[in-house]
């Protein structure tokens, strides 16, 4: 992904919801969501070049990640590192809690180019909600693990405030969502913006100022680089959801979409996650610049 908007149990009818934009290459090779055949629980798109994903659930056990690549200049990349996208296929498959998983996944960051994870596991009747948010960028070298609330993830630290992650946040907040297809449509329409950012708003990454400028809105077209796909993921509060999946050749038209079913535990709002090590304590950097504190979604 590269920008991904995420309202945990916020609404109080679709406790979950997630729009998500991925940006690459055009000519690289992917394969649209759709359970793997290899493993049929995951359900994910498929970077056919390197064999990972960029966003993925699974179908039964309420598990989901999703990762952005932290933006950087290309003097900062190794060839050598692993794959980013191996990321979500192994938190999915993992059985640790998000916690254990990316205190173990901190020391081993130094192997892979810069990212960024999120990752969520649903609660149920046994276990309360956990998700948590680990880069290998952050000033703080350690996991957060996160609470209720509005995060937004672009290619920056969680919640950085970039103009498009503001404009994001701003429009998907001001929707009300009630399942119905206008409102899906919304939040679609929401990531369609492709509205440059003022050269004083642009961030200052190590690229170019013509190669920001193109990055700078949710939504990118260009004949080489650009949104490929759009992801919508909505589950309510008995767990019932759908995740599509909207795709888009290089002249932003839209191709393709997948809509594929979802059935999670029934959500249990007076969960509360348990505190970890990190969780109280307050993030350095711009973690906490977006609040992440419940809003009307």
């Amino acid at each position: 992904m590269c920008i991904a908007y995420i309202a945990v149990g916020v609404n109080a009818d679709w406790p979950l919801i997630i729009a998500a934009n991925r940006d690459e290459y055009h000519a690289r090779p992917s394969q649209a969501a759709q359970p793997w055949r290899d493993e049929p629980d995951i359900l994910a798109g498929r970077d056919l070049q390197a064999g990972g994903t960029w966003l993925g659930l699974t179908q039964s056990r309420g598990r989901l990640a999703l990762l952005t690549n932290y933006r950087e200049a290309p003097s900062n990349k190794n060839s050598k590192q692993r794959s980013r996208g191996e990321l979500i296929p192994q938190f999915l498959r993992d059985e640790r809690s998000p916690a254990d998983y990316l205190e173990q996944l901190a020391q081993e960051g130094a192997d892979y180019a810069g990212f960024n994870l999120f990752v969520l596991e649903w609660p149920d009747k046994q276990q309360p909600l956990r998700m948590g948010y680990y880069s290998n960028r952050h000033p703080s070298g350690s996991p957060h693990m996160l609470g209720p609330g509005v995060h937004v993830l672009s290619n920056a630290w969680l919640n950085t405030p970039w103009p498009k992650s503001l404009f994001l946040k701003e429009t998907l907040q001001a929707q009300h969502f009630d399942g119905s297809p206008p409102a899906v449509e919304g939040l679609f329409q929401g990531l369609r913006n492709q509205e440059v950012a003022a050269d004083a708003d642009l961030p200052q990454t190590g690229l170019s100022l013509e190669h920001e400028r193109l990055l700078s809105s949710p939504f990118i077209v260009s004949p080489n680089y650009g949104t490929r796909c759009t992801t919508v993921i909505t589950i309510n509060q008995r767990g019932h959801g759908m995740l599509r999946e909207r795709s888009f050749n290089p002249q932003a038209e839209p191709t393709r979409q997948h809509d594929w079913p979802l059935l999670w535990p029934s959500f249990h709002p007076d969960s509360q996650p348990h505190p970890s090590h990190n969780s109280n304590r307050a993030p350095e950097g711009p973690l906490s610049h977006l609040t992440s504190s419940k809003e009307t979604s």
